[in-house]
């Protein structure tokens, strides 16, 4: 794999889990395979994610809740982050999807989805976190690179999925972003 781009970020804090404050309106959870339509409406209602069938949400939240993340507000879910332990790399955590509802977008929520996960049981061992990002998402790519910053550590950029991968045509594509260590 060929490294595209290697960033290296100033020190924010001597601690990978950074703490924020606790919040009055939101509450971070485990997901259940019930949640799965609502997360479903929310990954629609973004507009700009690629949404699979609503079965993939519910298998993803029956069958990965330690490795997902739910912010609900007034009983509403309104940020998402899926992700896995990927068995051939065992010190990774690979963030699938995030999704942020549009009343929520520029309050740091996707960086917290991403904080909460990082501080869960289930990455305990985890040294790095990768995604993939299409090279026109600028704000993903924007949220991974101030991780990387708040966790005090590099974000490298390299070529993963080109676009001759994608049936049809329309799709980019997707570059890996492996923040870490940590």
């Amino acid at each position: 794999m060929q490294v595209l781009e290697k960033t290296d970020t100033s020190r924010v804090s001597d601690d990978r889990k950074v703490s924020h404050k606790p919040s009055e309106e939101l509450l971070f959870r485990k997901p259940s395979g019930e949640d799965g339509a609502q997360v479903w409406e929310l990954i629609k209602r973004a507009g700009t994610l690629d949404l699979n069938s609503s079965y993939s949400y519910i298998m993803l939240c029956e069958f990965f809740p330690e490795t997902c993340v739910i912010a609900e507000q007034d009983n509403q879910i309104v940020g998402f982050v899926s992700a896995f332990r990927p068995p051939i790399k065992e010190d990774v955590i690979f963030v699938w999807q995030i999704a942020v509802d549009s009343s929520q977008r520029g309050k740091g929520l996707g960086k917290r989805l991403l904080h909460e996960l990082l501080n869960r049981q289930a990455c305990q061992d985890v040294r790095y976190l990768e995604a993939t990002i299409s090279p026109s998402n600028s704000p993903s790519q924007s949220l991974f690179r101030s991780l990387a910053n708040s966790l005090d550590t590099e974000c490298e950029v390299s070529e993963c999925f080109p676009e001759e991968y994608f049936p049809g045509s329309g799709h980019e594509e997707e570059l890996l972003f492996r923040i870490g260590p940590f």
